[in-house]
């Protein structure tokens, strides 16, 4: 029986399907919202854009997941945020981009049952290929990008400043962004580090 070569055994052992292929560079301030009639399928099993989902004031967008122990942590202030959300007129949308996790945890039935036991009110979609999360040059879970009426981006980066102790936290950056973006004010602070766990892409053909 042949050998395999060396070089094959360490890529099955390092899992090349795991980050291979990484996004295009992070979105910048001022840009547009990209892909935003791609249909990907939520929770409910409705088929929904970011069009769809964007309100009269603009659009949150979450890159998150099921799996992150980051995205445990702050994941209690995503209802929090979502509510203040829905009183300024901002659409919200989850999306999992963890496309080699789909048997690890990150699946569409894992998804539905995530959004249930955390009582999501908001739109949580599965995007197949990590498609929007390269189109937006996201890399981590949690990932937030706020967009104004214009679906131009204002604010990209992370929830606040202490993710372990929401009683903590002195900056609650995305909360600020959202209320300054809703009262046509200026930011005051456009954008802070991604804090989590890389993106789970998979090897690009």
């Amino acid at each position: 029986m042949k050998r395999k070569p060396f070089w094959l055994g360490v890529a099955g052992l390092l899992g090349l399907a795991l980050t291979v292929s990484g996004p295009e560079k992070e979105l910048e301030i001022g840009s547009k919202a990209p892909l935003i009639d791609l249909k990907m399928r939520d929770v409910s099993g409705q088929m929904l854009s970011l069009r769809d989902v964007a309100g009269k004031n603009g659009l949150l967008v979450i890159f998150s997941c099921n799996t992150c122990p980051w995205v445990k942590a702050w994941e209690d202030r995503y209802l929090i945020v979502a509510q203040k959300a829905k009183e300024l007129g901002i659409g919200m949308i989850a999306v999992n981009p963890n496309e080699a996790y789909r048997n690890r945890g990150d699946g569409f039935e894992d998804m539905q049952q995530q959004a249930k036991e955390k009582g999501y009110t908001f739109p949580y979609v599965l995007d197949e290929g990590s498609r929007l999360a390269d189109a937006f040059g996201a890399t981590r879970t949690p990932h937030v990008f706020l967009f104004n009426k214009d679906l131009v981006l204002v604010y990209r980066g992370a929830i606040d400043d202490n993710a372990r102790n929401p009683e903590a936290v002195q900056q609650p950056y995305l909360l600020n962004a959202m209320e300054a973006m809703a009262a046509g004010k200026p930011i005051p602070v456009a954008t802070t580090r991604s804090i989590g766990c890389t993106i789970k892409r998979v090897e690009k053909s």
